[in-house]
């Protein structure tokens, strides 16, 4: 027992920890990766007692992270065979100009980032935003914010598009989590992918001169390997459809989203001769933050201590303003996946609206500050290996007005 310290509150005090190292995610001259400051806030609580290794052990989601796991295997397949290169060619070789160019991101990244999730078109589509910056000499920092306001915008409308949606829809059971929401959240995000283009044409309008954009095709280096997954892709996008045709006829309820993930995914476990090697390749990292992250918060709303504040607030969380707002600034201190893992236990017999609410404020939380959402860092963390970065204001100039904006058009739709 620690003298001094109250015990139960240890998870609390590795919860705040975590935050703060997230935060700076700097210890002396040794820089820490998110996962590893996870990691160990799920290993201080461990050893301390808050959670028993058996507690710890239930509380990792196992539908969450088959899903994430499978759905990586399709997307660093994709990326590896030169597919999603060849496919984003495709799309933005199309653009003439630069305002068709940034449309192009935004649509195409927001709606690829709604089936393959946000994390994973941040990772692929980072790289890409630096070509085109390259080549076409274009502002990197413009093309990396629009692929950052894409990906978080365009992810909200799917319960696949990010992680936090996915808990959402797996936690709350929603039959036809597909149709729900589309229903509730198609044409708000639409409309924020809209006022994302216009506040970075008013920002970046310097960069907006009458030129003609030439893009070059890229080839697919892996033929084999890109079959199969454009086979996966398909199947991935079939299933979708047949999850909602199914639950619209009366059946096809118990059709889970981690089956969706896992059949798609096995053209390429069961026939490429490269499986081995993808699965290498796949963002493992992520998934022990994840999994690291559900023994932690499990750990926390254990202590109780949550619950106690949000009851002392006196908090409405059954309005749609009180939880859009609570999302959107809580999720700058605890990110919006942890911070999802611990508020949907408080809505009790929540709307459906409400449950949408949450998925829209957790997630576009992330363009008011660049720690608000972990593709925010992904995508930093890409690009400083080639030498560009986006800074704390830089970013927060442009996320901030349209977060405020885009909570405003979701409340209206709610």
């Amino acid at each position: 027992m620690l003298e001094g310290v109250n015990y139960a509150n240890i998870s609390v005090m590795a919860l705040a920890a975590v935050l703060v190292l997230i935060a700076v995610r700097q210890v002396g001259k040794n820089s820490l990766a998110i996962w590893q400051i996870m990691l160990l806030g799920a290993l201080a609580v461990l050893f301390t007692g808050q959670i028993s290794p058996s507690d710890a052990v239930r509380s990792v989601n196992l539908d969450v992270m088959i899903f994430l796991g499978a759905m990586f295997v399709i997307g660093e397949s994709m990326q590896e065979s030169g597919y999603l290169l060849y496919l984003f060619n495709r799309i933005f070789g199309r653009a003439r100009n630069l305002d068709q160019l940034l449309l192009l991101i935004l649509f195409a990244m927001g709606f690829l980032s709604a089936l393959l999730m946000n994390d994973t078109i941040a990772i692929i589509g980072t790289p890409l935003m630096l070509y085109f910056a390259r080549t076409l000499k274009i502002a990197p920092k413009l093309l990396l914010l629009t692929l950052a306001f894409a990906v978080t915008i365009g992810s909200a409308m799917s319960p696949i598009g990010n992680p936090q949606n996915l808990l959402i829809a797996v936690n709350a059971n929603l039959s036809n989590p597909f149709i729900v929401f589309l229903k509730f959240l198609l044409l708000p995000t639409v409309a924020n992918l809209l006022l994302a283009y216009l506040l970075l044409r008013f920002f970046y309008r310097g960069q907006f001169q009458n030129r003609t954009l030439q893009i070059g095709r890229e080839e697919i280096s892996d033929p084999a390997l890109a079959r199969l997954s454009r086979i996966s892709f398909v199947l991935l996008f079939a299933l979708i459809l047949a999850k909602i045709g199914a639950v619209i006829l009366g059946v096809g309820d118990e059709f889970r989203l981690t089956y969706i993930a896992l059949i798609s995914a096995l053209p390429i476990l069961l026939f490429s001769s490269k499986r081995f090697e993808v699965l290498r390749n796949i963002d493992w990292r992520t998934l022990i933050f994840f999994a690291a992250m559900f023994v932690l918060m499990d750990a926390v709303w254990r202590s109780g201590v949550f619950q106690s504040l949000l009851a002392g607030s006196n908090a409405d969380l059954a309005s749609i303003p009180t939880i859009l707002a609570f999302c959107v600034l809580l999720s700058q201190l605890i990110s919006n996946v942890p911070l999802v893992a611990l508020c949907q236990p408080l809505l009790h017999n929540p709307s459906t609206q409400a449950l949408m609410a949450l998925a829209a404020g957790s997630t576009i939380a992330g363009n008011l500050f660049i720690l608000g959402a972990a593709s925010n860092v992904i995508i930093i963390q890409n690009a400083e290996k080639s030498g560009e970065t986006l800074t704390f204001l830089e970013f927060a100039r442009v996320g901030v007005p349209l977060t405020m904006l885009n909570v405003l058009v979701y409340w209206l739709f709610l």
